[in-house]
This record gives structure tokens, sequence and C-alpha cells, in this order.
């Protein structure tokens, strides 16, 4: 008889205790957090398609004079074009070849795009890009990830594929052997241009769009505080400022025609300076914002605050003064959890907001 196998050996199961982190009602309700990363990976290839030209409009542009998409089935191996210069596709330029797939790119995914831009630029159809880049929600397998790094192998195995791959693939009018004056382009086109883009990279400009919370969550950076008002009225001011001297004046019985009017009314002064402090914490709020999240979501809080405070605008008072301090107590007091900013924003934004709508003549403090 051969060797006694070993007996099977049991152990009780158990769990792991948890790390002494209490469970928020988000991961109740949310589950855990899935990164920006694995969530693509899980794209569609409509989600692809449209997180793509998100990033190619927001990110792209920075880098390049120009920015387009050659879609439909006769892009000649073109997929998002970035320019250099006004000669476009003649002149100094890079291809992002965005492919979707449910696996890793491999070599024989590649192969005719390759080809295409091989044949096209050989044709004269456009110059060859400076640089060619493969972007995949599923990134480039290891197999792909070596070639890209050899160019004179990268090279060979076309060669090797081409019949495969290429020959009768990369135009639907003719095939395309490879040999005579084709063949030298090949053996004199430089391989090193093939590379590939990795999705931390494409998140990482991503990131600085507004486009990136919506799509994936997260929080807004910690805001700026916001500096002090300056000592002499902005022109962006004077409507907001006009219509307040209106509601003191409303409040007195008599018109106050300008700021220094309120110097002797202490109690008016100290409401006029504090106007402004909100005022301008609202703005540095708009601008905080403007370039981290979604257009208009700053004008979406707008329009919570006014539907928030419009009925007390519209309500009967005293005076002009009184209506001022109604609407901007109950804009400090009105609950925004469900908006976005909530977190952002705090009381004097929201009364700040009240002066930025008197400002479009949304509010106003006497009838």
């Amino acid at each position: 008889m051969g060797a006694k196998e070993p007996e099977i050996e049991f152990k009780e199961i158990s769990l792991k205790e948890s790390g002494g982190e209490m469970l928020t009602a988000q991961q109740l309700s949310a589950g855990p957090a899935i990164s920006a990363a694995a969530r693509i990976s899980l794209y569609s290839s409509a989600e692809w398609e449209t997180f793509v030209e998100e990033w190619a409009f927001h990110c792209l542009p920075k880098l390049y004079n120009k920015v387009r998409k050659a879609p439909g089935a006769h892009d000649k191996g073109v997929d998002v074009a970035g320019f250099r210069d006004a000669k476009m596709l003649n002149g100094v330029w890079d291809n992002y070849q965005c492919k979707h797939y449910d696996h890793p790119l491999r070599p024989s995914d590649i192969w005719v795009e390759l080809g295409k831009i091989l044949w096209y630029s050989f044709g004269g159809y456009y110059k060859p890009p400076r640089e060619y880049y493969l972007v995949a929600p599923r990134e480039v397998g290891m197999s792909l990830s070596h070639l890209l790094g050899n160019a004179d192998k990268l090279k060979e195995a076309l060669l090797e594929n081409w019949d495969r791959y290429c020959r009768d693939e990369i135009t639907t009018i003719q095939s395309v052997p490879m040999e005579g004056a084709f063949f030298d382009y090949i053996q004199a086109f430089d391989f090193a241009i093939f590379k590939s883009k990795s999705i931390l990279e494409i998140l990482e400009q991503f990131k600085t769009t507004p486009n990136y919370m919506a799509r994936f969550g997260g929080s807004l950076p910690k805001r700026p505080k916001p500096g002090k008002p300056p000592d002499e009225i902005k022109p962006e001011e004077n409507i907001y400022v006009a219509e307040l001297l209106k509601a003191y004046g409303d409040h007195l019985g008599q018109p106050v025609s300008d700021t220094t009017a309120l110097v002797a009314e202490k109690k008016l002064n100290d409401h006029f300076k504090r106007q402004r402090e909100a005022f301008y914490h609202a703005e540095s709020l708009r601008v905080f914002v403007r370039d981290k999240v979604e257009p208009g979501t700053f004008e979406s809080l707008q329009e919570e605050i006014f539907h928030g405070v419009v009925d007390i605008s519209e309500a009967a008072h005293v005076d002009g003064y009184a209506r001022v301090v109604a609407v901007t107590q109950t804009a400090h007091e009105l609950p925004i959890d469900a908006h976005p900013l909530a977190a952002s924003t705090v009381g004097q934004d929201k009364r700040g907001i009240c002066h930025q709508l008197t400002n479009d003549e949304r509010l106003k403090w006497t009838k």
C-alpha cells in the first residue's frame, strides 16, 4: 500500500469582527462604495460611449486646439482626434481609439485598427497621428501591454497577423495585401506611436470636470473662507444695494439716497453690513462650485431658496425693512438637505442668495 492520505481537518466557521466603525444610513441604503474605475469596468457599450464623450468634451480641449469625434463605420481608423493646429488631420494630431469589450484588450482586438491607420495614412487620407492611444473600460491585457512596450515586436506581430485580421477587414471595397510600396511603408513606420491610456489616467483628468461627482459620487473639497466685502460698492452690487436703501427709506419714512445716510442709523447700518457679507458669502459659493458640479447646480439652489421665501416676500409687512428681515430669516432656516450643495452651504449663503435674487429682479423689498 502507498502512503496514507492525511485526514481532513475541519475548523469552526467564524466571521471577522468589524473594525469598530458605525454603520451609516448611507452605507445601509447604498451598500459599500464602488470605485470609479470599478464602475467603468461594468459599463455597457452605451454607457462607455457617453462617458467617453463627457471626458473628451471636458478634458481634451485643455490639451488641443480642437477636439472632434469621427462617428460611424467610415471613420478610417480615427475615433476621438485631438488637433494641435489648424491643419487638422494633415497637421499634428493625436488619436484616441476608445474600444469597448467585456475583457481586457487583446492583440486580436486591435490589429485591424492599427491596420487602418497604416493603410489610410499610406493612402494620403491623413498624416499619421503623433500619438495613438488605446482606451478601454477594462484596460489593456498583459499580452497587448507587452507588445505596446516594444515597437519592434508590435510591428512583427502585426505582420504575422495581417492576412488573418487586416487584409480583408480594413475596407469593404478592396483587399489590402501587405506588399510593394505599402509593405515598405509599414517597415519604415514608427510603431512607438501606439500606446495605451489607463482608466486611472482618464479619471485623474475627469476629476477636474463638473461631471465627475454626478457620475461617480464623492464630496466637494473644503471650501475656502469667503473674503470680507470691499469698502467700495462694486457694480455687481448696485441693484440689491439700491433695493436695500429703498427698504430702509420705507422703514424711516424718508428716502435714503446713499449708504452714507445710514451712518446715523446704527441698527440699519449694521444690518446693511451683514447683508453685504451675506451677498459675498453667496458669491464665493457660486464661484467655488462653478467648475466642480454640473452646470445649473448653483442656479437650482437659488431656485430652491426662491420658492422657499417667495410667499413670505409677497405677504403683508409693516415696511420694506421688515420684509427683508422676514425673507432672509426664512432663507437662513430653510432646510436644503436634499440639494447637492447642502454640505457646502451655510446660513449666510442662503441669506446672500436672497440678494442675488434681488439682483435678478426676482425679489423686491418695497411694493
